[in-house]
């Protein structure tokens, strides 16, 4: 089993559980008093950020969404990471995917021991939003030299590579716009009437952080959106164009036909006699595909 605890504040406790510890165990949610239903949260990895008071038993859980750091089929996804608050104790269950955190945390904490729960927990949710804006940038570079190639060549492997990077900011606005909404929530909550002044200051850190991360991440998904579609365009306008240039062609090969089916016919003909009709013929057919090309440029010049 994975489970470390240390000592801050004035005997306060904080317990770092890896989710393995809880799968399959009956005695450990006993034994740190967590109820089964926020074991149940832990381990599930589609769980949407939320919180729950309650009052009966003065528990504080919050699920907040983490960055896992290791790309998903190209594209980087989140994780929800569960923290527990019940009297002087701070308990978080993490996995594999957001283990990172556990690591900021004990470093901060080591720089930082005289502080109260809540106030742990709102630096670390403060830490968690920071955590992203690295890979925010990497994103963003990688953006950026996709549409570097595409300028130049438009590629269906560069076109894929878009798309991913799309489908990945889609996760990362709705993990950011989540975090942001539930810690908008708590300020509205009962429980922060009874945060001293020092912890409400903290929590106001970790919301301005989650708005720009928000405001962020949703700027970039703007940006690959209109990307996209600009590429789209591109895309339909060359198939339009390609789609003239065959359709110019098939007209000028149909005119060329008919006149040489029309002489080929086993009936008398004018000029049929002639030792030189195939050089008229070829030459009237040549003049009049020119006048045809000429015509259709216009035409087309004009639209």
């Amino acid at each position: 089993m994975t489970i470390e605890q240390y000592t801050f504040g004035n005997g306060l406790k904080w317990l770092a559980l890896h989710s393995n510890t809880l799968k399959g165990s009956e005695q450990t949610p006993e034994t740190f008093d967590i109820d089964k239903e926020i074991v149940s949260y832990a381990l599930d990895k589609n769980e949407r950020a939320h919180t729950e008071y309650d009052w009966e038993n003065e528990t504080f859980t919050l699920i907040y969404n983490v960055l896992n750091p290791d790309q998903a089929e190209y594209h980087y996804e989140t994780v929800p990471m569960t923290f527990v608050v019940k009297e002087n104790q701070l308990i978080t269950i993490y996995n594999d995917d957001n283990a990172y955190i556990v690591a900021k945390m004990k470093h901060y904490l080591a720089h930082h021991p005289d502080m109260t729960c809540y106030k742990f927990l709102f630096a670390t949710l403060f830490m968690i939003s920071e955590s992203y804006f690295p890979y925010l940038e990497e994103i963003d570079q990688t953006k950026d030299d996709i549409n570097r190639r595409l300028r130049l060549k438009t590629t269906k492997k560069d076109l894929l590579a878009l798309s991913d990077i799309e489908t990945g900011m889609v996760y990362l606005v709705s993990a950011a716009n989540q975090n942001t909404i539930l810690l908008e929530q708590i300020k509205g909550q009962n429980l922060y009437k009874q945060l001293s002044e020092s912890d409400k200051e903290q929590l106001e850190d970790a919301i301005i952080e989650a708005k720009q991360l928000s405001s962020m991440t949703q700027l970039n998904a703007q940006v690959l959106q209109q990307l996209s579609g600009a590429y789209n365009n591109i895309l339909n306008n060359n198939l339009n164009d390609n789609m003239t240039t065959l359709t110019i062609m098939s007209i000028l090969l149909a005119v060329l036909a008919v006149i040489t089916g029309f002489f080929g016919m086993n009936v008398p003909l004018p000029i049929a006699d002639r030792p030189d009709a195939w050089l008229l013929i070829a030459g009237g057919g040549i003049i009049l595909w020119i006048v045809l090309l000429s015509l259709l440029r216009y035409l087309i010049s004009r639209k």
